[in-house]
């Protein structure tokens, strides 16, 4: 399962992580990412969706 989301394609992003003495680590930041089973063009399949994007209602879930 990839770590990027079906709806809006947000994913993972990279970046530098400082501690208090300024020692820098490089890091990555996940997004939320939830296996959920939609309705895609009218039939049920699961899809790899953000829970943005599960609690702003941009998908519609199959029972």
């Amino acid at each position: 399962m990839s770590k990027k989301c079906e709806v809006c394609g947000k994913g993972v992003i990279s970046g530098v992580q400082y501690s208090h003495s300024h020692r820098q680590t490089k890091r990555r930041w996940s997004p939320n990412i939830k296996s959920v089973k939609a309705l895609v063009s009218g039939t049920p399949k699961t899809i790899s969706v953000c829970t943005r994007c599960l609690r702003s209602g941009k998908v519609q879930r199959a029972i």
